[in-house]
């Protein structure tokens, strides 16, 4: 259970259904579906998706729109009490962004077994030179999550 416990596996759910709804949003605007919600206070204070095609910024990852998104809630580049909900595992940019944000959790759905940088590719939270450590699990809706994104993909080659 990502977060422990039965109740916040089931918060747990909830978020990643609203970082999914994200995602389908990126799908419909022809991005890569991935979509990131950042929750405060068992609330959640930022939704986003990716965007990195229609901005023209390959910056524009799900989890790097989320990330300045809560900051600017929060009028704080520290989002140390928030927990990042992805429906991807995030890149190396992106855990490298969650590291600087000082994310206190992080909840992904689906491995990337492309370009994971938490477990699939390499552990990159487990550094032992980081300033800064985050909790990492992975979540629910892995199934959706992976789907929407082969159906992505899928329609790409076709």
């Amino acid at each position: 259970m990502p977060l422990g416990g039965q109740e916040r596996q089931m918060e747990g759910s909830i978020y990643m259904r609203e970082a999914l709804k994200e995602a389908e949003k990126s799908y419909l605007k022809d991005e890569v579906p991935v979509g990131a919600v950042i929750v405060f206070n068992n609330e959640i204070i930022a939704k986003a998706h990716n965007c990195s095609i229609s901005k023209k910024d390959p910056s524009c990852h799900a989890e790097i729109e989320v990330i300045r998104l809560a900051a600017n809630k929060l009028k704080n580049y520290r989002l140390n009490e928030c927990d990042l909900y992805s429906t991807l595992e995030p890149c190396m940019m992106c855990a490298g962004a969650i590291v600087q944000a000082r994310i206190k959790n992080l909840v992904y759905a689906a491995l990337d077994p492309k370009s994971g940088a938490i477990e699939s590719r390499d552990n990159l939270l487990e550094k032992k030179y980081l300033n800064h450590g985050t909790n990492f699990f992975k979540g629910p809706l892995e199934k959706e999550s992976s789907d929407l994104l082969k159906k992505f993909f899928k329609s790409k080659r076709n």
